[in-house]
């Protein structure tokens, strides 16, 4: 009888352990933490994807400097490979035209011998290019998943390789591409880099106002930007304070990060508001729906130390991982037409 009662009182010890390492742990969190899921994910090719985006040679991806233009033909290389869809009359690049004036211009773009707070300076026009590759679903209407490749290029003698910011994201858009490539999910998926996030997110805005299939088609923006570096195991999913009807499908993730909501409530004054904070703001201003996925800042932010030697690759793998999940989940949850 002792045995008996002994084992009954093992086993519900047992099941309470187990359950309890599954329920969230903080009060933000929306996910239980699993160690499993069903996702496989080219992982080789992800890091050296971040590794070649993030490397000397494309010498910071500054917006309108030749490695940022090598940086769109690599990923543009990439979608070929996939075999990804295009939507544009020309490939995969959508070029478009920024103008500065003034002191901007001066800041971004300086003329020798003038003080950086100057203004009477010519203006000056440079050319920007999003990347945009597109699977098929089996409604027009689109999900549209971002990362930006620009980053800071060249200072003061330094590169600015942005291995985290956001060669991250920019990886992750190929390898979710790459995931989805014989899948014909319910929605359309259009995978875009995109320029000169760092220089005022120019190239989002105009992605948004010229998009190809049709603005009123976009349902959906999940938008990457710092996904692989952090030492508290902590992915922020941002937005649901503006959009509370995307929070079930984050729910259901399987993970072992603790996927947190926040950032994007303007009323909190204990978290910074990422709302406006990267591409996602071109959507949110159109009234589209987004969820960033980023993490807080860290030690090598906006710093010549953000390299690939720097970021957390297990935690950007299975972050990537995490966001596939959702995406999936998302095109489950969303309504066609």
């Amino acid at each position: 009888m002792k045995t008996k009662a002994l084992l009954f009182a093992l086993f519900f010890a047992l099941l309470f352990i187990g359950c309890k390492s599954t329920e969230p742990k903080k009060a933000n969190q929306l996910n239980s933490v699993s160690t499993s899921n069903n996702i496989t994910i080219d992982e080789v090719q992800l890091l050296n994807n971040i590794k070649i985006l993030a490397s000397d040679s494309l010498e910071g991806r500054g917006f309108s400097k030749p490695g940022n233009y090598k940086a769109q033909q690599l990923i543009a290389n990439e979608f070929k490979r996939l075999q990804l869809a295009t939507v544009l009359e020309n490939g995969y690049i959508q070029e478009f035209t920024t103008t500065y004036k003034g002191v901007r211009r001066q800041r971004m773009f300086p003329v020798k011998g003038k003080d950086k707070n100057d203004t009477n300076v010519p203006d000056t026009t440079v050319v920007g290019g999003n990347v945009i590759g597109m699977i098929k679903g089996k409604s027009d209407n689109v999900i549209v998943i971002t990362g930006h490749h620009d980053h800071l290029g060249i200072r003061n003698g330094k590169i600015y390789n942005g291995a985290d910011d956001d060669a991250s994201g920019t990886a992750a858009v190929i390898t979710i591409a790459d995931y989805f490539k014989d899948k014909t999910p319910n929605h359309t998926l259009v995978f875009a880099t995109v320029d000169a996030e760092e220089a005022g997110m120019h190239g989002s805005a105009y992605l948004v106002k010229n998009f190809p299939l049709g603005k009123e088609n976009i349902v959906l923006n999940v938008n990457m930007d710092m996904i692989a570096h952090n030492d508290k195991n902590e992915l922020y999913a941002c937005g649901l304070f503006h959009y509370p009807q995307l929070k079930e499908p984050l729910t259901k993730v399987k993970s072992s990060i603790d996927l947190l909501s926040g950032h994007d409530n303007p009323n909190d004054k204990t978290m910074q508001n990422w709302t406006n904070s990267s591409d996602h703001r071109s959507f949110h201003k159109e009234k589209i729906p987004f969820i960033y996925f980023g993490v807080e800042d860290h030690k090598d932010y906006h710093k010549d130390t953000d390299t690939f030697e720097n970021i957390n690759q297990e935690f950007y793998v299975e972050a990537v991982k995490l966001i596939i999940q959702s995406i999936e989940n998302y095109d489950t949850f969303l309504k066609t037409n």
